[in-house]
């Protein structure tokens, strides 16, 4: 048996016994930890079958997973393929080719659908067959240089030989697996942030000594991407769960960021106002938790095992919460909603619900369409309080 039919046989294992229930690249640890002859590049071409074949969707289903896994190196490839080369020849020539191209050497229709069977769903300003698409293809790696740190990373990307490429002010993009903690020890010079993310703070206004609230602070990002802005405010991060905030404390060390209070809360509480500090603040982000569907193509395994019912409860939970945080915006001040969803009932009525329900204006509201750009889609409403709510 050669190694690439090895290659093939491992990754039928994997996708056959994945059942969706923890993030892939989690399963893939224990599945390779059971077995230590295989080397790095072995398991480096393993993982790689086994992301392409969930980069696929519901695509094709009805296939062998064999076949299913060829059909997924072909057309997640770039480029000429030796796995493709040594086990379908024919499939290879085309291997760099277009999706068109792919589908006619391997007798295969393209369904948007079935690739992605919740397009009823996006929010309008998605590009449903682009986004699509979008799939076949890893999203890059993006990181988000610190305040006045650019220079002296980009001097030590290219003494490591990384080809980085400058977009915007203070974002670099890097090829996917390229180890930033090698080559920037320093992790306070950097933070790995997708595009996206780091375009939702372009909406943020903080002001010297203003106090803010980071409501679903998660490990911090938009927190660090605030205090980058204005490092004199006074911060609130909470979130639900204990364990990342201890993942943000951490992550604030090695930022240096000390200005700030972490909390855990239950933003569904209606006891939420006893465990406050304040009960009004100037600035109040909401990254909501949601389906995260914008994301899927660096965690496609959710694309595959995705349940539709799940949408209307992540609707159910932003609304509930948008309802209880709202009340605290202080007059004039701004309150930022955003998720890393391309679903409409988690954006745009969402924001019908912000204005109809939580006495809010909103100013600005779109889709952040990432998936031309190799990154992830969000969404993002900047919204302020109505006089007399």
């Amino acid at each position: 048996m050669t190694r690439w039919e090895n290659y093939l046989l491992s990754a039928e294992k994997i996708v056959q016994d994945y059942d969706g229930s923890l993030p892939l690249h989690h399963y893939l640890k224990g599945f390779f930890k059971s077995r230590p002859q295989m080397g790095s590049r072995d398991r480096k071409r393993v993982q790689q079958l086994a992301y392409q074949y969930y980069r696929l969707g519901r695509w094709q289903t009805q296939l062998a997973a064999k076949e299913r896994l060829l059909v997924g190196a072909l057309f997640c490839a770039k480029e000429p393929d030796e796995l493709l080369g040594a086990l379908r020849p024919e499939w290879n020539e085309v291997a760099g080719g277009a999706l068109e191209e792919k589908l006619a050497v391997s007798g295969l229709s393209w369904n948007p659908s079935d690739v992605f069977p919740f397009l009823e769903h996006l929010s309008p300003a998605i590009d449903a067959e682009a986004f699509t698409r979008s799939f076949l293809e890893q999203p890059r790696l993006f990181i988000r240089a610190r305040p006045g740190r650019k220079a002296a990373l980009l001097r030590l990307l290219e003494a490591a030989g990384i080809a980085a490429e400058e977009i915007g002010e203070n974002t670099l993009a890097l090829p996917n697996g390229t180890s930033t903690d090698t080559i920037v020890p320093d992790k306070s010079w950097y933070e790995v942030q997708d595009l996206s993310s780091q375009e939702t703070g372009e909406r943020f206004r903080p002001e010297k000594g203003q106090h803010w609230w980071d409501c679903c602070a998660a490990s911090g990002g938009k927190s660090i991407l605030l205090l980058d802005k204005e490092p004199r405010v006074h911060l609130l991060a909470s979130d639900v769960r204990a364990s990342i905030l201890e993942n943000l404390k951490k992550r604030f060390a090695e930022a240096g960021v000390k200005n700030y209070t972490a909390k855990v809360l239950d933003l569904t509480s209606p006891a939420l106002r006893s465990q406050l500090p304040r009960t009004q603040f100037d600035g109040i982000i909401l990254d909501a938790p949601c389906s995260g569907s914008g994301t899927w193509g660096r965690t496609p395994e959710n694309l595959f095992y995705f349940d539709e019912k799940r949408i209307a409860e992540y609707a159910a939970l932003q609304r509930k919460i948008a309802a209880n945080v709202a009340p605290f915006l202080a007059p004039g001040g701004q309150f930022i909603y955003i998720t890393c969803s391309v679903f409409r009932e988690e954006n745009e009525e969402a924001v019908a619900f912000l204005e109809r329900e939580c006495g809010l204006t909103i100013t600005e509201s779109g889709v952040i369409r990432g998936y031309a750009r190799g990154a992830d889609s969000m969404f993002v409403a900047v919204g302020t309080k109505r006089k007399g709510d």
